[in-house]
């Protein structure tokens, strides 16, 4: 259990990988109503650690861990608390690879700890990230914004979902994932999307890669879907080497 600064305890694990204390380590930020210990996030955490160690947790609100979900606001700081940890376990260089959510936090979090700081992140990948709050356009986000916004939606949330749901708006409103994007250059940045995304169509990875300026890549993968349980193993592993090389190269 690691505690964040704001004083809550997020379910942490590491796994070594094929060279034990070998850079860069993969942090894992699974999406709204995931874990570590869900089948999907620990799949793609064992196609991970066939090229680099691996950290996964649980968000707040999720799972082992404490609190409850701001679904992509105070989660930063989960984030910040477990990169920390990572590099307190000996490792000089840090890749980040969110999921959905995750996408967003990893993100929002290499935009606000940029420079010398231990939270810092070396690379980042963001897959099946939205580009901007409150999207509405699709009826998969309009059901996730149900859960989220409505007493009865939070009490499914937390019974249907094992999801625990803060009960208030965000106050004030985040930098959104699009805005934080110019600000993580030059951070190795990775955005990867399905053109059959349920969630979010297209635009958002377009607007995500056109922020970065020239500073990201972009890759629009056919036929996939939304998120961890989309992403074939094919593609994990492609992802990982990414994230080897570009965490190395720093």
């Amino acid at each position: 259990m690691l505690r964040t600064p704001d004083g809550v305890a997020i379910d942490a694990a590491y796994e070594p990988g094929p060279a034990p204390g070998e850079d860069p380590v993969i942090v894992l930020a699974h999406g709204f109503t995931g874990d570590l210990e869900r089948p999907h996030v620990r799949r793609a955490a064992a196609v991970f650690a066939q090229r680099a160690a691996v950290i996964t947790f649980s968000f707040r609100g999720h799972g082992r861990s404490g609190g409850r979900s701001t679904v992509g606001d105070r989660e930063v700081l989960d984030l910040a608390a477990v990169v920390e940890w990572a590099r307190s376990l000996g490792h000089a260089r840090v890749v980040t690879v969110g999921f959905s959510m995750g996408g967003s936090v990893v993100l929002r979090h290499a935009a606000s700890h940029r420079g010398r700081t231990e939270a810092r992140t070396d690379a980042v990948v963001a897959v099946s990230a939205p580009a901007r709050w409150f999207y509405r356009g699709t009826a998969p986000m309009r059901r996730l914004h149900w859960v989220v916004t409505r007493p009865t939606g939070r009490v499914v949330g937390r019974l249907g979902l094992r999801t625990r749901i803060h009960p208030y708006d965000w106050d004030p409103v985040p930098l959104s994932p699009v805005e934080s994007v110019p600000l993580i250059a030059p951070t190795p940045l990775l955005v990867v999307h399905g053109d059959r995304d349920p969630y979010f169509p297209v635009d958002h990875p377009r607007m995500l890669a056109e922020a970065a300026g020239g500073g990201a890549e972009l890759w629009l993968e056919p036929g996939m879907g939304h998120a961890e349980h989309a992403a074939s193993d094919a593609l994990l592993d492609r992802i990982g080497a990414w994230a080897v090389a570009a965490g190395a190269a720093q």
